[in-house]
């Protein structure tokens, strides 16, 4: 397992302690617009998409606004990441992850001082930063996951899970342990998100 964590001939971005950190963070955030910014989710925008949907059915649009604005944020997050990509892939200047990393951290500080009147503003610049990193940070070891979300992350464990009870493949077994851990570590940023708001 040590050789896996540390294994040269994986990118940064994709190793596991990378991903440890990222995905800590992704549940963190989510933690923090939903429990101290007004109920909105950072990262889950089908939530999002749920009560933004039954705030306009309910007829009460400036509650629906509260829950559009973060997800036009989030798209326009996977914008900027994707422009930053084409900017500096290959310039041999700055790697592309690394001005996302320090362009999210920046805002996120921002985002720290904002008012609780401002928790509109505050929560889309957080859907925007988490938009940023799953757009840059898309591998674990070669595995596709996401480090803000746990839907795709769980689909794919099962999978894998699946696949190794049928075939006895060691590799899929191991993959399912990358998506698991992934769960792991987001559920435990959520938690120390939530006990962190509350102390607020």
């Amino acid at each position: 397992m040590k050789k896996r964590l540390f294994n040269p001939s994986v990118q940064m971005s994709e190793a596991p302690i990378t991903v440890f950190f990222l995905t800590l963070s992704g549940g963190m955030q989510d933690a923090y617009s939903y429990f101290v910014r007004g109920k909105v989710f950072a990262n889950a925008q089908t939530g999002n998409i749920v009560l933004m949907s039954q705030h306009f059915f309910s007829k009460d649009p400036a509650g629906g606004l509260r829950y559009l604005i973060p997800l036009l944020a989030f798209a326009a997050g996977i914008v900027a990441a994707e422009r930053i990509h084409a900017s500096f892939a290959g310039t041999g200047r700055i790697h592309w992850r690394q001005v996302v990393v320090i362009l999210e951290a920046l805002v996120l500080v921002l985002v720290g001082f904002m008012s609780s009147g401002a928790d509109l503003a505050a929560n889309a610049l957080t859907s925007f930063c988490c938009a940023m990193q799953v757009e840059a940070f898309r591998k674990i070891s070669g595995y596709g996951y996401a480090s803000t979300m746990c839907i795709g992350n769980l689909r794919a464990g099962m999978e894998a899970l699946s696949i190794y009870l049928r075939t006895h493949e060691h590799e899929k077994l191991i993959q399912c342990g990358h998506y698991f851990g992934v769960i792991v570590t987001f559920a435990l940023g959520a938690g120390l998100g939530s006990c962190l708001a509350a102390s607020l």
